[in-house]
């Protein structure tokens, strides 16, 4: 699978439960003017708090950042990154070429999640000077390369000393339900909700919540769903909001008050 005339990188993120915390796992492979082959593996501790889809993206981003600390006599025409992450797959192009010019939004008005990491990733890969492909391997392969980079993402994620690459504030919900995307049908109507967690996506400079309905007349009562406003709202707080008439574009219309718990 590795090519002579490039540099092969490997790479691989994993996220570990209770408490969540994420690592990176990389390797490089090259070949001298002999054809023999060589292999470094990178090390680094790991992100608290952090999800699989961002140590995908910050394992390639590492990766390239260093590959031209990397001996200068290695000799290569392209760079390809092996990566079992099908989010890194199927959205490179979009970051690419899409989501700039839609400001970092989705052709459905969502906001792209992790955008920071993607527009980094699209600079180190505009930076290394040379064409970087990316390839698709088998997740969890019993490949030698991809076992060896698993086993250094969950290494990195057992040494989580790093802070997470986010600031999510979070409460307990009270709702025993799970999050479902798109369980609250937006229709307009007035619902009371309890804010669960809060992050500041910066890029859009909108809020994430992930919310759960309070108003017990509510066909979603308890239900737990996500919804952006470019307004704000604590966590541990209950609010009456009016919602828009998109589900698919959920967002807050309006706040009307502060309900007390």
């Amino acid at each position: 699978m590795t090519r002579e005339n490039a540099l092969n990188i490997y790479t691989d993120g994993s996220c570990l439960p209770r408490p969540r915390r994420g690592g990176i796992g990389i390797r490089f492979i090259y070949y001298d003017e002999n054809l023999d082959e060589h292999k470094i593996d990178y090390e680094e501790f790991g992100y608290k708090g952090s999800t699989n889809n961002e140590m995908e993206l910050l394992a390639c981003i590492t990766a390239l950042k260093k590959s031209i600390k990397l001996d200068p006599n290695i000799r290569y025409d392209c760079i390809i990154i092996f990566t079992d992450s099908q989010y890194v797959i199927s959205n490179c192009k979009n970051a690419i070429f899409n989501w700039p010019r839609n400001k970092w939004y989705k052709s459905d008005g969502n906001p792209v999640l992790n955008a920071d990491l993607w527009k980094e990733l699209v600079k180190w890969i505009k930076n290394v000077k040379c064409r970087v492909e990316f390839e698709k391997v088998k997740a969890h392969s019993m490949d030698q390369e991809s076992k060896a980079v698993d086993k250094l993402a969950k290494a990195s994620a057992r040494s989580a000393y790093n802070k997470s690459l986010k600031v999510v504030n979070v409460r307990r919900k009270k709702s025993k339900k799970s999050l479902i995307i798109g369980r609250v049908i937006m229709n307009g109507q007035r619902l009371i909700i309890h804010i669960i967690t809060s992050q500041f996506l910066k890029i859009q400079k909108i809020n994430k919540y992930k919310y759960e309905v309070m108003s017990k007349g509510s066909k979603y009562f308890q239900n737990v769903d996500i919804i952006y406003t470019e307004e704000t709202m604590k966590v541990g707080h209950r609010y009456l909001v009016t919602l828009n008439k998109d589900t698919h574009k959920p967002r807050i219309a309006r706040i009307v008050s502060e309900v007390s718990s």
